[in-house]
């Protein structure tokens, strides 16, 4: 199995792209975050022309995440639904081939100290939840999509400089700490160590030519499927040309 995520930064925009990377590698299961489209919008893009069957949550404008697979879904999920009046369309599951599949869009968070940033971590402890009431640690389980968390320092162009920014911030990385203790490892890592590996490089100041990016896009397993994990790449080429996304796509191979 070729499991990938991707925060393609609207799927209208991107159209063209997403529709020539899943011919060029033929992912068995994609996750894509940001569609910033309604569910009408997401339809008349006809990506089920394509070989995908598709299960999102929408939302017009903002967020969005989708799971494409080549297989059919199962026992699908939209939203956390643990009760809370929360608008946002950041989560969608499914079980394919026996895999269950989470795609999140984790909040940016703006800035520490905000609002906005409190419901970042808010989230983050929601979805650790969400992993305790339905999930099970032994099963195999794979979460993908943009944490806007990155990791470790070894994840970041400069961890001096970014240390007080909301995805590196120490209370941004006990949050995600706290998911990942629930029973996941970092299946990009288990056969990628180096530095300077990033997901996600700003449009701003020549972030991507001078590589000061971030590795925020993740693929989290649990043990029994990171056991099957053969390696796994950052797709950097998609992130040039023309009207990239501002995220590259993150690809993992299974057994």
């Amino acid at each position: 199995m070729l499991l990938a995520t991707w925060n393609v930064n609207s799927v209208r925009a991107r159209h063209d792209r997403l529709v020539a990377w899943l011919a060029k590698h033929q992912p068995d299961v994609l996750c894509l975050q940001e569609l910033k489209v309604e569910s009408s919008g997401l339809e008349a893009l006809k990506l089920e022309e394509h070989g995908y069957r598709l299960v999102a949550n929408c939302q017009r404008t903002y967020n969005g995440v989708a799971i494409l697979s080549k297989e059919p879904l199962e026992d699908v999920a939209i939203g956390l639904g643990d009760g809370e009046d929360d608008p946002q369309a950041r989560f969608v599951a499914a079980t394919v081939r026996g895999v269950r599949v989470l795609c999140v869009y984790v909040p940016n968070g703006s800035e520490v100290g905000s609002d906005k940033y409190d419901y970042k971590l808010r989230w983050l402890d929601r979805l650790r939840a969400y992993l305790d009431a339905n999930c099970d640690p032994a099963a195999p389980l794979a979460i993908c999509g943009d944490f806007n968390v990155a990791p470790e320092a070894r994840d970041v162009f400069d961890p001096g400089l970014m240390e007080g920014d909301t995805l590196f911030h120490p209370s941004a990385r006990a949050a995600l700490a706290n998911v990942m203790d629930w029973g996941l490892v970092d299946a990009f890592r288990i056969h990628e160590d180096a530095a300077g590996l990033y997901s996600w490089w700003d449009y701003r100041m020549l972030g991507f030519p001078k590589n000061r990016g971030l590795r925020i896009d993740l693929i989290l397993a649990t043990p029994s499927l990171a056991a099957r994990v053969q390696g796994g790449f950052i797709d950097r080429e998609e992130r040039k040309g023309k009207q990239p996304s501002d995220h590259a796509p993150v690809v993992i191979r299974i057994e």
